[in-house]
């Protein structure tokens, strides 16, 4: 038998890449084992519709990553990441007005939002100047004793209010409530349900911080980053590598799962108790996406060309349209006038597209493994506010729910956010535990967006499921040591 090693990371995407560096830089003999021939699990690029058009495959745009407090203190820039931001977040398009744009500044931003100008700034301005204690705060798991309970209890007293009903009671105009309603929407939660608000004052603060970045080349620049950080540090990487029961896995102390919890349960179940496998396999996933992405001729020709100039754009009108399609998703029910999160990465990074050309990405919510294509239902909605917006097409390629799912099987059903970010899936996350990244069996943890705080490119699953493994491992060397 080979030596044993410390640790095993089965997945490859960020939480599965960060819990390895953070297990590497601490002195244990890590390896990575990835299903795919290409490393990156939500992060990957790749030439989709036409040679020369890099599209990311799933995650586009990044405002967790360029702010996450593990991520931020790597050297992931000397191993060739290199952020590019915008002058815009966000632009929010509405019929017959300017659309509003999430700037930089709480002021800038406010000056756009007529009657809610002051009402915005009082808002934001004390969540914007606590930022850092506040992500520190929230990125993590919410059963432990906050170091920043103040400012914690600050935004949660505003976070566990609805998006709609904070919309509507912080807000008098249309302007302000679509722009949290679009934010919000990153949830995949009805607007009426708690911890819909939490995430868009969460998102909201993000492009406060920094115009939301996207990465040069593409998303697969995260992951190859932190696999070249990896590497510096001892650590190794094999692709092509499935594992389908314990039989394939190495000899290691511990093993850090970045999968579904149906896929821990899958291939660990035989050595976990069949009441913890139960709750695994009684995990919610939500609700899924139908993604499409464009070679174009040219950029978007937005109404208000102010559009251009953001990364992010959320179609789909005033808080209560959105509010109506994100209801309806959660019914089961298929929106004829759905809220689309697009991103115009091209227009900032040269490197995705030929000359002259650009490259478009978006997605709607659909109920989970939903079969219905929404290519022209989603077409419609950006050509509402862009007219002619498909005459620029040259080319597109559409992903269902099932095709999300087989690129990357921690989408179960198409979901994209590693599990439904309702209160209780954010407490109890992916079951009822003090340490929700260790299982009843020590030598197995989950590092996934299955565990806190959820979905989103930010390493902090990964990250805490790496200090919780660490403290087995320490144990394992006390031993020897004995």
């Amino acid at each position: 038998m080979t030596e044993q090693l410390d640790a095993v990371v089965i997945g490859s995407g960020p939480n599965g890449l960060a819990a390895a560096v953070e297990l590497a830089r601490h002195g244990a003999s890590v390896r990575v084992l990835e299903r795919a021939d290409t490393i990156g699990g939500g992060t990957r690029t790749a030439e989709l519709t036409l040679p020369g058009f890099m599209h990311d495959v799933c995650s586009a745009c990044h405002p967790l990553a360029v702010d996450s407090p593990y991520l931020t203190t790597l050297p992931l820039a000397d191993h060739g990441l290199e952020w590019i931001f915008p002058p815009l977040s966000v632009a929010h398009p509405l019929d017959g007005e300017p659309a509003v744009l999430l700037r930089l500044g709480v002021e800038e931003t406010a000056s756009e939002l007529g009657i809610d100008r002051a009402a915005y700034e009082r808002l934001m301005r004390p969540l914007v100047r606590t930022a850092p204690e506040l992500l520190e705060a929230v990125l993590g798991p919410l059963v432990r004793v906050p170091q920043h309970p103040l400012v914690l209890a600050r935004y949660g007293a505003l976070a566990l209010t609805p998006a709609k009903a904070l919309g509507q009671l912080a807000f008098r105009g249309t302007r302000a409530r679509a722009l949290l309603a679009g934010c919000a929407a990153h949830s995949i939660l009805p607007l009426e349900r708690v911890m819909s608000g939490a995430v868009g004052l969460l998102f909201l603060i993000t492009g406060h911080l920094h115009p939301w970045p996207v990465p040069r080349g593409g998303s697969a620049a995260i992951t190859r980053a932190l696999a070249s950080y990896l590497s510096a540090l001892g650590g190794s990487i094999e692709t092509g590598t499935q594992v389908r029961s314990m039989a394939d896995l190495p000899a290691a102390r511990v093993y850090l799962f970045d999968t579904s919890p149906r896929q821990l349960a899958a291939v660990a179940g035989s050595a976990l108790p069949q009441r913890f496998v139960n709750r695994l396999l009684r995990f919610q996933y939500g609700p899924a996406v139908f993604k499409i992405d464009w070679a174009l001729d040219g950029p978007v020709p937005w109404r208000d060309p102010r559009c251009l100039g953001a990364s992010t754009v959320h179609i789909g009108g005033t808080l209560d349209e959105i509010a109506a399609s994100e209801a309806a998703v959660w019914r089961g029910d298929h929106w004829d006038r759905p809220y689309v999160l697009m991103v115009q990465a091209s227009q900032f990074d040269s490197t995705r597209a030929p000359e002259g050309k650009q490259t478009g990405w978006a997605y709607c919510h659909v109920p989970e493994g939903s079969t219905v294509d929404h290519t022209d239902v989603i077409e419609r909605q950006v050509e509402r506010f862009a007219p002619g917006f498909r005459d620029r097409i040259i080319a597109r390629h559409v992903m269902y729910p099932a095709d999300l799912e087989r690129n990357n099987p921690n989408d179960v059903g198409g979901a994209i956010t590693g599990g439904a970010a309702n209160l209780m899936q954010m407490i109890a996350r992916p079951t009822p535990r003090i340490d929700p990244y260790s299982t009843p069996n020590p030598r197995f943890y989950l590092c996934s967006a299955a565990t806190p705080p959820g979905g989103g490119v930010h390493g902090m699953c990964g990250y805490h499921a790496a200090r919780s493994a660490l403290r087995r491992l320490h144990g394992f060397q006390r031993s020897r040591a004995s």
